[in-house]
């Protein structure tokens, strides 16, 4: 890991995001390796001749087309790869193409003597997760999905600009699936250290509820605007993969809104979802069990079981 020996990451799946990932990886001087997997592989070569152009203006990094094969010395393995989300298309309504993708891919992994951890991105996220924890074997702090660390990011911006202050010290967190039945955690959102509530009525009296719920609603929505005007999403969700991916190589404790499995935390078991969790070399180290309304609770219940509703068809969830 970072600072003991090379570190090599694998994108698997060279589209609108993997690409936006890799770039960001240089950018942002992460990996030492980077290995670009995808079944196009001209294309593939020719991105990762792209980014070596790039390299004098950016970090040292060895980039090339890879195969499989490897994903042996890789440290983590990024699986951006799949069937894209169409306008109109909820997330959900991916799952069973994107589960048989899923099923070669982290099997050809896996062959490999891969022994890493594994970060999905690919929507429906919660749900592939799920899947690649299973395929893979691999113990379940060892297979990250980006969650709502998405969501969260928008909840902070758009926060941000209503308040007028600085994203970096709006603090708050979007639960759930990342997708049509995620919350907003409202009673932990700060500004600063004070609660939102307290300081909107000591710095902002003209700010009203039905305000906070608009955000939310945009922030819910953002992904169908902006598939709408554009096709897809993928400069932001590639920044908070390449967030995730240094919190790992860096073992830096952080803590993320991302998909991992619930073991009875909230009440909840047999799935993936989002929720705050300590992320760090070793992967999720624990989920952090905030302290949720009742309301909140009852929303990220609800959100469970619409993921596991979903899952039933493909997978014996309990």
């Amino acid at each position: 890991m970072y600072g003991t020996k090379t570190s090599r990451v694998v994108v698997i799946g060279t589209g609108n995001v993997g690409s936006s990932y890799a770039f960001s990886l240089i950018n942002q001087n992460i990996t030492d390796e980077m290995v670009l997997i995808d079944l196009n592989k001209e294309k593939t070569e020719g991105d990762a001749m792209d980014l070596n152009h790039g390299i004098p203006f950016g970090a040292p990094t060895k980039i090339w087309a890879g195969e499989y094969s490897d994903c042996k010395d890789a440290d983590i393995v990024v699986i951006t790869a799949g069937a894209n989300q169409k306008p109109g298309e909820t997330r959900l309504d991916l799952i069973e193409k994107n589960v048989k993708i899923f099923k070669g891919i982290v099997g050809s992994v896996m062959e490999s003597g891969f022994n890493g951890i594994f970060i999905v991105a690919t929507n429906p996220v919660d749900v592939l997760s799920y899947a690649t924890w299973k395929f893979s074997g691999l113990p379940m702090e060892r297979v990250i999905g980006s969650g709502t660390i998405l969501d969260t990011a928008r909840f902070r911006f758009l926060l941000s600009e209503y308040f007028d202050i600085d994203v970096r010290n709006i603090h708050g967190y979007i639960m759930g699936e990342h997708g049509d039945t995620e919350l907003p955690v409202w009673s932990q959102t700060r500004i600063g250290s004070e609660p939102i509530d307290r300081y909107m009525s000591k710095y902002k009296k003209e700010g009203k509820q039905e305000d906070l719920d608009n955000i939310f609603i945009n922030v819910r929505d953002a992904a169908y605007h902006i598939i709408e005007r554009k096709g897809a999403t993928h400069y932001a969700i590639a920044m908070g993969l390449a967030r995730l991916t240094k919190a790992i190589l860096r073992n830096e404790h952080s803590i993320l809104t991302v998909s991992t499995l619930m073991k009875g935390e909230y009440g909840l078991d047999d799935l993936y979802i989002g929720v705050p969790a300590i992320v760090s070399q070793h992967g999720v180290e624990k989920s952090v069990e905030i302290d949720l309304t009742d309301v909140e609770m009852d929303k990220l219940h609800h959100s469970a079981d619409v993921l596991k509703e979903a899952m039933k068809p493909i997978f014996e969830v309990k």
